[in-house]
């Protein structure tokens, strides 16, 4: 559960933290607006590194 203000997809409104997790002007879905805290410590760099390998080989072997 977070304690902060979550805002609406759809309208951009902002309200406070509800079960259904919906927006009270629109009904939309509600989401965290903070970004992800940064770190220079990766933990997850070799797993996107390895998505993005795989990517690329995809896409030049469609081309």
């Amino acid at each position: 559960m977070t304690k902060y203000l979550l805002k609406c997809k759809e309208c951009g409104e902002y309200g406070l933290f509800n079960p259904e997790y919906k927006c009270r002007f629109c009904g939309g879905q509600l989401i965290n607006p903070k970004p992800p805290r940064f770190s220079m410590v990766d933990k997850y760099a070799k797993y996107r590194i390895q998505y993005f390998k795989e990517q690329f080989k995809n896409e030049s072997e469609k081309n």
